[in-house]
């Protein structure tokens, strides 16, 4: 069997046991409960959902084959269910005088004492109990005789162990003035620690009590309801679904943690903002190429890190969120091996996702506040005036947040808009946007009427750059340059600020046409998008030293991916700088990623390793 399935099943096996315990607990807010929390937030941000995740009990009961014993379990449970009420509805009729006395049930005072008992109930320990009752109790004492042996689970009925039971429950106040107290179906717990307890769901004490006079389902609900308080009491529930709902599906717990996330929908003058600045103008609208490109990777084992283009246009996108998810797989987690770094399953390779989009947007804001933009498919506005209406932005919620911690969790839980989309890549463009602020964006402009689409849907400079480094800066240089005009007017040429975590090459260096600085071209991480032949691509390596030792520059391999070039297998290089290779601007044939290479490494020889070099 597939190893990725088995974790797949049993991942929704916990979570499927973490969310009914979250749902069934009713004492309000506690240690373990906050825990329980914890576990199920932690869990969906460390392995988050994916295809395979099992979403629903009926699918989990066939996958685990459990579909027999689940019928049997009902059958069982109703045929308790029915035994009881028999049993308490003979319990309600006077005993006569005269007639024999059943034998009674010993209780054990429990150490801790419950709600239930006041200052006599720890003195006087006196209870009757229906004879159906203690016929069930009986067979259920003999089924767990230390000389038994031990039994499967089945029908519906949880193994035991060798501990005595104890009679949790209370003598409940009178039907009336004249009759005995009525005693509650008995419960059992664990006392100190050592003997299990069954509790009831509340869908089968409402099935049974149906059955039961007003006045008797009063008294049991008031009992049960204070013995639910006992927080010593360690609860042991049975696995059977619900006896109505045949088909939940299972969701995140949406109290699980309440984010602070201040949500509305786009208005139109946000919208025409945002296309000029995308396009330059409102009329423009987003073309098939964007509105169809998601976040989606690679099938192939040896590129399962990857993320596939379908079309050209949002490259410059596609490779700078590559680029981070890169950086989060590589040198971010516990993944050691080289090989379980570029080989990720697809929860581990997800969660990468979706921290390479938080941390894009959280830079983009400043590291102060991010807007995550999704789709609501529902319009909120209707186009007027100087506006051309592309079924995307007219449908957008905006969220914005304050919080790192939580900007990771909310993108946890609607991740799949990004990767599955169809908008995905729209959407981080315009969050991306959003966070800086238009305004904000502008001001990066060297001119304010630049915008981030170019013509035939490609990105420019500016955009790439936003997604980088979080400004919209117009060159790849350090800093700023002044340009003196002559006349004493002084124009600003905004540059890249601070040392970035993705770097960048390119092409046009090669042609002396720009001059990349090394805030980019030495970032934090070996990772670097790459711009050569209007196409943004990535190239990368695996040993941080890198950038850290020069002798590690002597000698290393660097890894090539190319989103929209169908590729089918990993490309590896050798670059060796100890060997120079002259310089030869008029040779055609050196493929263009050598030279980009070359700009940072200047004369070195590139080994391709048997793979097609690309012209």
């Amino acid at each position: 069997m597939d190893t990725l399935f088995v974790e797949e099943v049993a991942a929704s096996l916990i979570r499927e046991f973490l969310s009914r315990k979250i749902g069934n607990w009713k004492t309000g807010v506690s240690t373990w409960m906050m825990g329980l929390k914890k576990t199920y937030v932690t869990m969906d941000q460390e392995r988050p959902r994916s295809d395979l995740s099992i979403n629903s009990r009926n699918d989990l009961r066939k996958v685990l084959h459990l579909e027999f014993l689940y019928k049997e379990n009902k059958d069982s449970l109703r045929k308790r269910s029915l035994r009881r009420s028999q049993a308490l509805s003979s319990a309600t009729q006077p005993h006569k005088e005269g007639s024999p006395q059943e034998p009674e049930l010993s209780t054990h005072t429990s150490t801790c004492p419950t709600p239930l008992e006041g200052p006599a109930s720890s003195t006087t320990s006196t209870s009757r109990s229906p004879q159906g009752l203690l016929s069930e109790l009986t067979w259920e004492k003999q089924r767990t005789s230390p000389g038994s042996p031990p039994h499967l689970p089945g029908k519906g009925l949880l193994p035991r162990g060798s501990g005595r039971w104890r009679d949790l429950s209370e003598d409940s106040p009178a039907v009336d003035s004249g009759s005995e107290a009525i005693r509650t179906p008995p419960k059992f717990s664990l006392s100190s620690g050592n003997v299990p307890k069954t509790q009831e769901k509340p869908e089968r004490a409402f099935e049974r009590q149906g059955s039961q006079p007003p006045s008797l389902r009063k008294n049991q609900l008031s009992v049960s309801n204070k013995l639910e308080g006992d927080l010593d009491v360690l609860q042991l529930e049975d696995v059977e679904d619900e006896l109505v709902r045949e088909e939940i599906i299972l969701s995140p717990v949406s109290s699980v943690l309440k984010l602070q996330v201040v949500s509305k929908p786009i208005d139109l003058s946000v919208a025409k903002d945002i296309k000029t600045i995308l396009f330059g103008s409102s009329f423009c609208c987003f073309s098939d190429e964007w509105k169809l490109q998601s976040f989606s990777f690679n099938d192939s084992v040896s590129l399962k890190y990857g993320i596939v283009q379908n079309k050209g246009g949002p490259c410059g996108v596609l490779a700078a969120v590559q680029g981070c998810v890169l950086q989060k797989l590589l040198f971010e987690g516990d993944s050691s091996a080289d090989c379980a770094r570029l080989q990720p399953s697809n929860a581990r390779r997800t969660h990468c996702l979706a921290l390479a989009i938080a941390d894009i947007v959280w830079r983009a804001g400043g590291c102060e506040r991010a807007v995550v933009t999704l789709a609501s498919g529902t319009q909120h506005f209707s186009p007027t005036g100087k506006y051309k209406a592309d079924g995307v932005l007219e449908t957008l919620i905006l969220h914005s947040l304050t919080c790192y911690e939580e900007l990771v969790t909310f993108l946890q839980q609607s991740i799949h808009q990004f990767e599955a989309g169809p908008y995905g890549c729209v959407l981080l463009t315009l969050s991306a946007i959003l966070s800086r602020s238009t305004e904000l964006v502008r001001q990066d402009f060297d001119v304010p009427t630049s915008h981030l689409i170019g013509a035939h849907g490609y990105c420019t400079q500016e955009l790439v750059n936003l997604l980088l480094t979080g400004k919209a800066v117009s060159n790849v240089f350090n800093d700023v340059v002044e340009l003196d005009s002559g006349d004493g007017d002084v124009t600003l040429l905004k540059g890249i600020s601070t040392r970035s975590d993705i770097g960048f090459l390119s092409l046009f260096e090669h042609y002396n046409v720009c001059q990349v600085g090394c805030f980019l071209k030495t970032p934090r991480f070996p990772i670097w998008v790459v711009c050569s032949e209007s196409h943004f691509s990535v190239l990368f390596s695996q040993q941080l030293e890198l950038l850290r030792d020069w002798r590690a520059e002597r000698l290393f391999d660097l890894y090539y991916y190319d989103g929209l070039a169908n590729q089918q297998e990993q490309i590896r290089l050798t670059v060796d700088t100890t060997q120079t290779v002259p310089e030869d601007r008029d040779n055609g044939l050196v493929p263009p990623l050598e030279l980009c290479i070359r700009t940072k490494w200047k004369g070195a020889s590139v080994n391709w390793n048997g793979s097609e070099p690309i012209l």
